[in-house]
């Protein structure tokens, strides 16, 4: 996830610079955010949807006695957020129960990921009582568009309710958009409902291919409509960190938005506030599969994220997820290091301490090999410093060497 007025703000507020943790290269154990995947079943229907979730039951998801020991687990491991997700979670039998559960043993940040359609009535009291620090709601587009996307008429005024339903409870709410040629041209008014609704934060998803969603990765071939989203959101951003549009803004899924900042901060300010603005973004890393980041799925699956589905570190209801992620798994090991053994446009990059290899699972999925290239890296050969002109100019990584098993098996 990258922050972008989180590092936007460095223009205005600098901070001194905290470096992240964990890249295998001292021995450190970074305990992850995990997304927890409760259920597979869904009441929408959603194109991109990367767990292809249903509205029917799905064989050999964890029991409530199961998921009761992972919470116990997950909570004496100390993992600094837990978010719950799905399918859509208020659609598992018993949610409250674990939600209940999970709140008691005091998980420094606890999440809910959410379509938003069931958060009206009595589940917007249940889910305001609980106190969940944040609530992310999906929505992939004004009226019709989300509704298209999600694939059932209605969604996106169900969600709206649950979004007002949650706002009027005093509950931090968050916007979620997955960004597609298909709908890119509604980035402008959902900015615009965020305002009206007094949204906290906007996360800009791009499109993985995974699911449903490997199914439409043509959408994503072309990448125009990605620079304009990035310009209008480093647009917005630079008024919520100078004016009166308070807004946390954060895109996800395409660590090169991170580039793409810095080469609007070096275009735009002078050489020590750009410095300020790398050191941090050096220090956070990029993308954290594996690293800053774990998933469990609804049969009790580890991966190193939601989205790495075909990779099994192991399972929940024969070993502890701590003992999992604290293993000898050799992927992980790999995902920990920096730089990572990439190859084609992103191992010759002179921005890999920034972006981190982007998102692993993209490369796998169109090549075989987690190592290759990401093909949604939407910047030029200039940007990235692989050109001669810009290799006068642009700083190399200067990270450890590492020499991992270079393949996926």
């Amino acid at each position: 996830m990258f922050r972008l007025t989180q590092y936007m703000n460095e223009l205005v507020k600098p901070t001194p610079v905290r470096t992240r943790r964990g890249f295998g290269q001292t021995g450190e154990v970074v305990k992850p955010v995990v997304i927890w995947n409760l259920t597979r079943r869904c009441n929408l229907k959603c194109r991109h949807c990367y767990t292809t979730s249903a509205d029917v039951a799905f064989p050999g998801e964890l029991s409530q006695p199961q998921a009761m020991g992972v919470l116990d687990d997950l909570a004496a491991f100390k993992v600094p957020a837990l978010i719950l997700s799905g399918g859509e979670p208020l659609s598992r039998e018993g949610f409250f129960d674990l939600a209940e559960r999970a709140r008691s043993l005091d998980f420094r940040h606890l999440s809910l990921s959410t379509n938003g359609t069931k958060l009206g009535g009595d589940n917007a009291d249940r889910v305001a009582a609980l106190g969940f620090d944040y609530v992310g709601i999906s929505l992939d587009g004004i009226g019709a568009t989300n509704d298209w996307f999600r694939g059932v008429d209605g969604a996106f005024a169900d969600a709206l309710a649950g979004l007002r339903a949650c706002k009027a409870r005093g509950v931090k709410v968050g916007l979620r958009f997955t960004l597609t040629r298909d709908n890119a041209h509604h980035l402008p008014e959902m900015l615009d409902l965020c305002d009206a609704e007094g949204v906290d934060k906007f996360y800009l998803s791009h499109l993985v291919y995974a699911g449903r969603g490997d199914k439409h990765r043509g959408e994503d071939t072309e990448h125009n409509h990605t620079r304009a989203a990035m310009d209008l959101l480093i647009e917005r951003a630079w008024d919520a960190v100078t004016g009166d549009h308070p807004l946390e803004i954060v895109t996800g899924n395409n660590d090169a938005d991170a580039v793409y900042f810095l080469n609007w901060v070096e275009r735009n300010f002078d050489a020590t506030q750009t410095r300020q603005v790398r050191d941090h973004l050096e220090a956070w890393g990029g993308n954290s599969s594996g690293l800053g980041v774990g998933n469990i799925d609804p049969q009790g699956k580890v991966h190193p994220d939601t989205y790495w589905s075909d990779y099994t570190i192991g399972n929940v209801k024969e070993t502890p997820f701590s003992e999992l992620w604290t293993g000898n798994d050799a992927i992980l090991a790999t995902l920990r290091t920096r730089p990572r053994p990439l190859k084609g446009r992103c191992g010759a990059c002179a921005f890999q301490a920034v972006c981190g290899g982007n998102t692993r699972i993209r490369a796998l999925q169109l090549t075989g090999d987690p190592w290759a290239e990401d093909p949604a890296c939407y910047l030029s050969a200039k940007e990235i410093g692989t050109d001669e002109a810009s290799r006068l100019t642009v700083t190399p990584f200067r990270g450890k060497s590492h020499d991992p098993a270079h393949r996926f098996n």
